[in-house]
């Protein structure tokens, strides 16, 4: 079965692909510096400490003497890491020795840095000035509830229960690679990349969405190098803490009100002043995918007989086990239904493979399960892994059926150009019938009309 795999990618990443210009731009911020230093493996951190204060080229052998031999892999990730970034560069010397140096402007920032601490982007307002805020818990509702409604207007705004403020040539960017519209008559599906997208967790969800966002921003005249800063700032402020939206620029402005529709921030007005308020999707945006240790609270329980129970008010939950469970009904905290072989054969023909079912099941498992082991019953798992390879043990593919041929040895004829050309798929010498793949169909075509000459 062909599968599309969406790979989201951290801040990192999108640094990484900036121009050498842009991403020295980038370094003369030293809370960037201190930005892209935290967001890197423990290694390449160790390298960088390491060479902070060195002003002259190190050699590459140097370095590898005190990597022992099973630590090599980790080694070369995080010199690749490095030169990627241009937080290092990589010169050779006369006899084409490699040789590894900080970026200057790198370094002189982050010695500043280090030596005298810094002024912080923006600092929180008086609680004096602002209304009452909201306590973390509730703001953790909002950033959840916001980005499920964003994701319910992604994949059928009918679905969605509350409107969003995104604009509809914003969403058609997100909705990109995600959904498919043969015409306009026909409402937009999902692809195999939109499913795939939906099972996904909310950390690998928000990087794809925030990949986009920053891909699209030349589209809207937004300097992408300025919006990948601003984001990296805001990491440098304190989750629940009001923020003075006088203290941003006017395009500033206009990607908090973005990103306050995907539930990053929430904008509050008071009798004079506004504020912005991040929420932990925010402040953790510049931490690596592989760095989120946070875990969000489970809602689901399988049993042996393939029952299924969502313990979930969400009707997100239940749109996304709708993927690949028969849902039988829906209480105001319960989702009720069964993982069956039709409801299974329905998503893996839509792209979704048995190990993205069950890595979303044992990722969203319930407390109550999600310390046995295994938090999914085996039988479960099997079964699932079972029908896939029963469904991909059938492979379609296009072809012809050729019959009624003039004389047999036309038909032998025509049986030996196929084979010749890798494209019989069978054949009935009885009947004089063969089936060929399409891909040679021009070629049999134009075989048969020069047999009737």
């Amino acid at each position: 079965m062909p599968q599309v795999k969406i790979v989201p990618r951290n801040f990192m990443d999108m640094v990484a692909s900036l121009p050498a210009v842009k991403l020295d731009m980038l370094y003369d911020n030293s809370f960037i510096c201190e930005a892209i230093l935290r967001s890197l493996p423990p290694l390449a951190k160790k390298y960088v400490l390491h060479l902070l204060y060195i002003d002259i080229p190190i050699s590459a052998k140097s370095m590898e003497e005190s990597v022992l031999p099973d630590g090599f892999s980790k080694h070369k990730v995080a010199i690749d890491r490095l030169i990627q970034l241009r937080v290092m560069t990589e010169t050779f010397d006369r006899k084409k020795e490699a040789m590894y140096q900080l970026n200057p402007k790198f370094q002189l920032n982050l010695q500043k840095h280090i030596v005298h601490g810094g002024v912080l982007p923006r600092e929180p307002m008086p609680s004096n000035i602002t209304v009452r805020l909201p306590s973390l818990e509730e703001l953790e509702a909002y950033a959840v509830e916001q980005w499920e409604c964003f994701l319910l207007h992604l994949i059928s705004s009918s679905e969605a229960g509350k409107t969003t403020n995104i604009s509809s040539s914003m969403m058609k960017v997100f909705q990109r690679g995600l959904l498919s519209q043969r015409d306009d008559r026909e409402p937009p599906r999902l692809t195999e990349s939109g499913f795939q997208f939906l099972l996904m967790d909310t950390n690998a969800q928000l990087w794809y969405i925030i990949r986009e966002y920053i891909t699209n921003a030349e589209e809207r005249g937004v300097d992408s190098a300025d919006l990948i800063a601003f984001l990296l700032e805001l990491s440098f402020h304190v989750t629940g803490k009001a923020y003075n939206t006088n203290t941003l620029t006017d395009i500033q402005r206009s990607i908090t009100k973005d990103l306050s529709d995907l539930g990053l921030v929430k904008l509050q007005q008071g009798r004079k002043e506004s504020w912005f308020i991040p929420t932990k999707l925010a402040t953790n945006l510049s931490i690596s995918l592989a760095d989120t240790t946070s875990r969000k609270q489970g809602f689901i329980v399988i049993e042996t007989n393939f029952r299924l129970y969502a313990y979930s008010t969400s009707k997100l939950h239940c749109e996304i086990l709708r993927l690949f469970a028969r849902v039988e009904y829906q209480l105001p905290n319960l989702i009720v239904g069964a993982i069956t072989k039709e409801s299974l054969y329905k998503a893996f023909q839509n792209g979704i493979t048995a190990e993205q079912i069950i890595s979303f099941l044992q990722q969203n498992a319930h407390p109550r399960v999600a310390e046995r082991i295994p938090s999914v019953p085996e039988n479960v798992t099997d079964q699932i892994r079972l029908w896939e390879s029963d469904l991909n043990r059938v492979e379609m593919m296009p072809a012809h059926l050729y019959d009624e041929f003039p004389s047999r040895d036309v038909f032998e004829a025509a049986c030996d150009f196929a084979r010749e050309y890798g494209g019989l798929l069978w054949e009935d010498s009885k009947q004089m019938r063969i089936i060929v793949k399409a891909d040679i169909l021009t070629e049999m075509k134009e075989f048969l009309r020069r047999q009737k000459q």
